[in-house]
């Protein structure tokens, strides 16, 4: 039960705050480790090899540690008459620091409250959330842009750590986050990390791919769109990614509208087939309904999570 408590603690100080702007986040160390690290090993020859190399240690050594904290707190609750709840804290804690669904709620309403006063301040402001040139998108482009994040960020910010947490607990949640930290990183497809980075994007591919289709099975459900899993299932084999279309072809569905097409990163065109037919105007009103479909659906992630970790305990599995 006090595994429950940690859970439910963890995603409310996410759920009211955000990303803790003012404290150190275990993600921009993450972020730290992996430049330091690409920066000394991609050069030269055995680049896949070397940034396959870079990826393992991190992550390994990112679950090893969290593990080890987490069995140092046991050790110290038992001695000052804590029992378990030092080591539930820091769960909570970091349970916080792995979440980020409230934080990117709020910078995609920031997107489109920025393009409704002008195109320019939209494209400052979404370049806060994607890894795309931002410079010469319009207005449509922008608000797109946002929403597909949002769909995204749906998986790897709430339900795979989720997942994760469920399956492997707070090191594997941890893991999670080096990973995906890692892909965000080094993963693209371009000349600097087609090869040093192509283990960490594999990877993520790896870890994302049941929760991407659980996250865009949960969109559907919340918002009443159950029927046409199917279809979405379709729209989502289209992304470049195994894992990123789902969620976005859900909420395509979802919106009736249409994600994709090309994108510059790094200065090379990528061209992201469409995905969705009603290629239509975008306004805030949809951005009000993706928010409430992304709130249900980690607020129904959350319950199973709970649901799960509780029979567990009853069972004392």
């Amino acid at each position: 039960m006090t595994r429950v408590i940690s859970t439910i603690a963890g995603w409310l100080l996410d759920f009211i705050f955000g990303d803790p702007a003012r404290l150190p986040h275990p993600v921009v160390g993450f972020g730290k480790l992996i430049a330091a690290g690409e920066k000394f090993l991609n050069r030269g020859s055995h680049r896949r090899l070397k940034g396959a190399l870079l990826a393992v240690v991190l992550i390994a050594a990112t679950a090893a540690t969290t593990w080890g904290l987490l069995y140092c707190l046991d050790i110290l609750g038992d001695k000052i008459g804590a029992g378990v709840w030092l080591r539930r804290v820091f769960e909570a804690i970091l349970i916080f620091f792995c979440l980020a669904g409230t934080t990117l709620i709020r910078e995609v309403k920031e997107v489109f409250l920025a393009v409704d006063r002008s195109v320019e301040e939209g494209r400052k402001q979404v370049a806060r959330i994607v890894g795309r040139d931002t410079a010469n998108l319009s207005s449509q482009e922008i608000r797109t842009a946002a929403l597909e994040t949002l769909a995204e960020n749906l998986n790897d910010g709430v339900i795979a750590p989720l997942f994760w947490l469920l399956l492997l607990g707070v090191p594997g949640m941890m893991a999670y986050k080096m990973i995906n930290t890692l892909d965000s990183m080094v993963g693209y497809r371009n000349d600097r990390y087609r090869d040093f980075g192509r283990f960490a994007a594999r990877t993520d591919d790896v870890a994302g791919w049941i929760p991407a289709r659980l996250t865009a099975f949960l969109m559907l459900a919340v918002s009443g769109n159950i029927g046409k899993i199917k279809q979405v299932h379709t729209e989502g084999q289209k992304h470049l990614s195994p894992n990123s279309g789902h969620p976005e072809a859900a909420l395509a569905t979802i919106l009736d509208c249409r994600f994709g097409g090309p994108h510059d990163y790094f200065g090379e065109e990528v061209y992201k087939p469409f995905i969705g037919t009603n290629d239509r105007e975008i306004t805030t009103t949809d951005v009000h309904k993706a928010v409430l479909v992304n709130r249900l659906a980690e607020f129904v992630m959350v319950s199973l999570v709970c649901l799960v970790q509780f029979v567990c305990a009853i069972f004392s599995l």
